[in-house]
């Protein structure tokens, strides 16, 4: 009797019939550039996850925050598409946001509690008409709230951008990108908390380089 010849494992994965995944090969995402390019480069897709929640976390208000997403924001506005602020906690300075490059005809602000906030901000996400909903929620939103509003991203196919206290960063959450910002020697800089699509969820310590 003739011996079978038993092919080996590598021969097999050589073989074109046989699918496989690579490590090194990342699951394609649709991004909006943020405009920081050491910000891109950790990403996937190189920026704002699109149809996606991203959480921003800072220690306190005044690190540069709202600076981290304007450059984003400015190219959804140059392009004609519509941006909210969903209750933000000051008024928006017309002139600093017309100065970063911002269409103030597509910027539109919406006053809510924090009771209103989340529902607002998931009506406008839905919607389908908006490039980026921005949102001040409280602070202690639930994950079921934030299951929500990714669902909303989803289904509207718009980038949701919410600020919230860095205490909260150990909290379990849907968002597809978590973020810290945080502040020393006078400059600004973010760690990348969670970034669906990457093989690690923590990146160095980037300073934000215009």
């Amino acid at each position: 009797m003739n011996a079978i010849a038993t092919p080996s494992l590598a021969q097999v994965l050589d073989h074109p019939g046989i699918w496989r995944r690579s490590a090194d090969r990342q699951p394609r995402m649709r991004a909006l550039s943020t405009g920081w390019t050491s910000l891109d480069a950790k990403l996937p897709g190189g920026g704002w996850p699109q149809g996606a929640l991203s959480e921003i976390l800072f220690e306190h208000q005044g690190l540069g925050e709202l600076d981290l997403v304007m450059p984003a924001l400015a190219a959804l506005t140059q392009e004609h598409r519509r941006v909210i602020f969903v209750a933000p906690p000051h008024v928006p300075y017309a002139p600093a946001l017309a100065a970063a490059g911002v269409d103030l005809r597509f910027l539109h602000e919406i006053q809510a509690g924090a009771s209103e906030a989340a529902w607002s901000m998931e009506q406008c996400l839905r919607s389908g008409c908006c490039g980026a909903v921005v949102g001040w929620l409280a602070p202690d939103i639930d994950y079921r709230s934030l299951r929500r509003l990714q669902l909303a991203a989803e289904s509207g196919d718009a980038c949701a951008l919410i600020f919230r206290d860095a205490s909260y960063a150990g909290q379990n959450s849907p968002a597809a990108l978590r973020i810290k910002v945080s502040n020393s020697d006078e400059a600004t800089y973010v760690d990348v908390l969670k970034s669906r699509g990457l093989l690690t969820t923590t990146a160095p310590l980037l300073r934000m380089r215009a």
